[in-house]
């Protein structure tokens, strides 16, 4: 307890010890393995003809390692391919070929709300990630070292806020028309994993009129989503988009055949802890902690791991387990000192189905973990059935 300087009343005081310090990042290395350094390149221009603007793309890698798989990542709204380093960063570090491209959004290119492009970005943010699958020899190529270590198929894709939702699509996800039917599947198949971080949920008249107005994608079909996929959602994410509150992120857990884990974080807001960048503006939650768990998610526990095992989803933290569609429950201790055996245990419990071989739609197993301020690994591995 601290002291208030003027009116002498007790403050409880939290002490951050130092990140480097963190027992997290040492239990986090048990699971992932030790990080190696990342070889980043940017800009890279990518074929797109007719665009309004080139299309830049940011490629990190590893310094070593073969069969690397590949991971397209799509930011939020405003945001570009020099943001996110939080996350791309240690997702290279670990094995992953990171690809991020900057989007039509982006302020750096000042296309705003009034502008008459900007009610297609939308698919445009779809059509750049379509891009850099077709094109992902030259995201090879521009990186010194990296020519003949790209897995030639082991493919991923992850987003945030916006990055989210165009994501989905990728992954099976539709759009409502205006007679709410599923619009045209626009979905990859080459895409065989994903994350998805504050996605957006259901629309209807619970949208914000501005949202109604301008956010045609905010009416989406989760039932076609059948590419296994872990979701990621803030329990203070009160967005200004819906009346709902912050389980509107989760809807696409409970909602898509393909979402087998569900990672929710306590006292998360929009940016999860931070992960577009430290310091910056849209970050109101900062934690350095909460986004190490995230950088930790999309798993490959070094630079030499199998795409065979490479897994969509391994968010690790203190977690006990929620409830999902069913309301299936089940016990998860928590280890107050993480071991080699409990860091074993975690990768078990959050990993989704292989990209390689991933299971037939519909019948991946469920998980959802609820992780508190306190961040450790799981003991138990926690299973629900299929919905």
């Amino acid at each position: 307890m601290a002291e208030h300087a003027t009116s002498g009343k007790k403050i409880p005081v939290q002490i951050l010890a130092p990140l480097h310090d963190s027992a997290l990042l040492a239990a986090l290395d048990t699971v992932t393995g030790p990080a190696v350094p990342v070889v980043s390149v940017a800009p890279v221009m990518l074929d797109a003809p007719g665009r309004a603007f080139p299309l830049e793309v940011r490629v990190s890698a590893p310094a070593i390692g073969t069969d690397l798989p590949l991971l397209l990542f799509s930011h939020g709204n405003g945001w570009s391919l020099d943001g996110y380093a939080p996350l791309a960063t240690s997702w290279a570090s670990r094995g992953f070929v990171v690809v991020q491209p900057t989007h039509l959004d982006s302020r750096r290119h000042g296309i705003g709300f009034d502008d008459e492009r900007f009610g297609s970005i939308w698919m445009q943010r779809r059509d750049d990630l379509v891009r850099v699958l077709d094109q992902r020899a030259v995201a090879e190529a521009a990186v010194p070292g990296l020519a003949g270590r790209l897995h030639p198929t082991a493919t991923a894709a992850a987003g945030h806020s916006w990055g989210a939702q165009t994501v989905q699509m990728l992954l099976g996800a539709r759009v409502l028309d205006a007679d709410g039917a599923p619009g045209p599947d626009l979905g990859d198949a080459r895409v065989q994993a994903g994350v998805l971080m504050a996605a957006t949920g259901l629309g209807g008249d619970e949208l914000h009129p501005f949202a109604k107005a301008n956010f045609p994608f905010m009416n989406p079909s989760f039932a076609e989503l059948t590419t296994p996929t872990l979701v990621v959602a803030g329990d203070r994410d009160q967005s200004r988009m819906s009346q709902r509150g912050p389980d509107w992120f989760t809807d696409v857990f409970h909602l898509s055949p393909g979402a087998t884990d569900l990672l929710t974080l306590f006292e998360a807001e929009h940016s999860l802890g931070g992960i577009p960048s430290w310091e910056a503006a849209e970050t109101t939650d900062e934690n350095p902690e909460r986004v190490a768990v995230l950088a930790g998610s999309p798993r490959s526990t070094s630079a030499r791991r199998s795409p065979a095992t490479m897994r969509p989803g391994n968010g690790r933290a203190r977690c006990s387990p929620s409830s999902a569609r069913r309301s299936a429950k089940s016990t998860a201790e928590p280890s107050p000192q993480p071991s080699a055996a409990s860091a074993t245990a975690a990768a078990a419990a959050t990993s989704a189905s292989s990209v390689a071989a991933p299971s037939a739609p519909g019948v991946h197993a469920r998980r959802a973990f609820r992780c508190t301020k306190q961040v450790g690994v799981l003991k138990a591995t926690h299973e629900m059935p299929p919905s």
